[in-house]
């Protein structure tokens, strides 16, 4: 195993560290977002809310969207459906669900406010929580593990026999790589448009988990591998989109 248990015992309840770690991430992102949000001039009265939804959303798409794309396999195992302590959660299904959630809860609890100005206050923060979360979340879980390696970087997981490329701490870096470029550009372009920082967000990130995904995970993911390559590219393609976006308003401003 990875050298933490996949689960502990406080008295007659059982915790699986999984699930404990992704909600000492989520609470920490979002702390951050709070404090992002504030900075950006953004009210925080609805925010507390605004999380709530987000979170609730993001986990109901990403079990959804795990059960659809593994429908060999949970058909025969309704039992299972809920069982999230296990592993099982489509990242692009989340995200599917809670960002047109996200955006209509934005519009309407800060009207008039700019959404590009939203999402760059709130997508560094979001980032910062999931390298957090891949860290702290699937590098504790049953099947957390990539493909089988005899290199010196393989770890031993629950449920798979040998060692593993420890995608979880893989992915973890790559995101704190990237919550780390995102503050040096934010920085850098404080007198560029709006939305730029959200943008190369969804490209970077897009394609970099389509790569994990074919490189790293390939066919022995739960979430079905194709499926995220190409949600993967498509969320790249819709940054690629918005930047453009928020070019041209930004030449017709000018």
């Amino acid at each position: 195993m990875s050298g933490v248990p996949t689960s502990f015992h406080l008295g007659s309840l059982d915790f699986h560290t999984y699930g404990f770690g992704l909600a000492i991430a989520a609470y920490i992102c979002y702390l951050y977002s709070r404090r992002r949000l504030a900075r950006a001039g953004f009210g925080l009265e609805r925010f507390f809310s605004y999380a709530l939804a987000l979170v609730v959303s993001g986990l109901i798409g990403a079990r959804l969207a795990n059960i659809a794309t593994n429908w060999s396999y949970y058909s025969g195992h309704p039992g299972r459906w809920i069982a999230v302590w296990q592993g099982g959660l489509a990242s692009f299904g989340g995200i599917a669900l809670a960002l047109p959630l996200g955006i209509f809860l934005q519009r309407r609890w800060w009207p008039g406010s700019s959404f590009a100005r939203f999402a760059d206050a709130l997508i560094p923060a979001l980032v910062a929580g999931w390298a957090l979360g891949r860290v702290l979340g699937p590098q504790f879980m049953v099947d957390g593990g990539g493909h089988l390696t005899h290199q010196w970087f393989g770890i031993h997981y629950a449920g798979q026999v040998g060692k593993r490329v420890p995608v979880p701490l893989i992915q973890g870096a790559e995101d704190g790589l990237l919550w780390c470029s995102l503050l040096v550009l934010e920085r850098s372009w404080t007198t560029r448009f709006a939305g730029a920082t959200s943008a190369v967000a969804m490209i970077v990130w897009g394609l970099v988990r389509a790569y994990d995904e074919h490189w790293l995970l390939g066919q022995e993911s739960h979430s079905g591998s194709v499926g995220v390559q190409i949600a993967g590219l498509v969320l790249a393609f819709a940054g690629v989109l918005f930047f453009a976006r928020g070019l041209l308003n930004r030449s017709g401003n000018t």
